[in-house]
């Protein structure tokens, strides 16, 4: 049985973030459009930063070793006139999937959701992530309908931007 700390991310835990984004774009096959940045990261988890991102870092207390994280920020929704949750990524090793890792997660993410008075907490999953998409619906967790995601990309910010 594994034993784990969940704490906040810190700016000194960019280098491990960094490590675990790259997993997960290995895992989601999107490593082609990876490009992490610990600078930029440690930057974004200041406590002074604007914007700025929230993290929580998962640690096998056996190792030290981080083993997993959640990074979200808060958003707005002008239906419900309130704060919401993003969970931007969530991702635990292989090795240490099924331990309870993802589940303290999503729960550390509850809690602060519900302390911030948050009306929902949102997030994307790949289409073909059947593994992800029955975890998150045991956690209660619903599919939107109806929603497609749109993205202007970075050169297209700047295309619509320069009128």
């Amino acid at each position: 049985m594994t034993s784990f700390l969940i704490r906040p991310a810190e700016p000194d835990d960019a280098p491990d973030v960094v490590r675990l984004i790259n997993a997960l774009a290995d895992y989601e096959r999107l490593r082609g459009e990876s490009w992490p940045s610990e600078e930029k990261l440690r930057k974004h988890l200041a406590d002074d930063a604007t914007p700025k991102i929230e993290a929580l870092v998962a640690h096998d207390i056996k190792s030290g070793r981080c083993v997993g994280f959640a990074l979200y920020y808060f958003n707005y929704s002008t239906f419900l006139t309130n704060f919401g949750m993003f969970l931007e990524d969530l991702f635990v090793e292989e090795k240490y999937r099924g331990s309870g890792i993802g589940f303290a997660l999503f729960n550390r993410l509850a809690v602060i959701a519900e302390k911030k008075g948050c009306m929902r907490l949102d997030w994307n999953v790949l289409d073909w992530n059947e593994p992800a998409i029955s975890f998150y619906e045991k956690i209660g967790a619903t599919p939107l309908t109806g929603w497609t995601t749109m993205r202007l990309d970075r050169s297209a910010i700047e295309t619509l931007s320069n009128g």
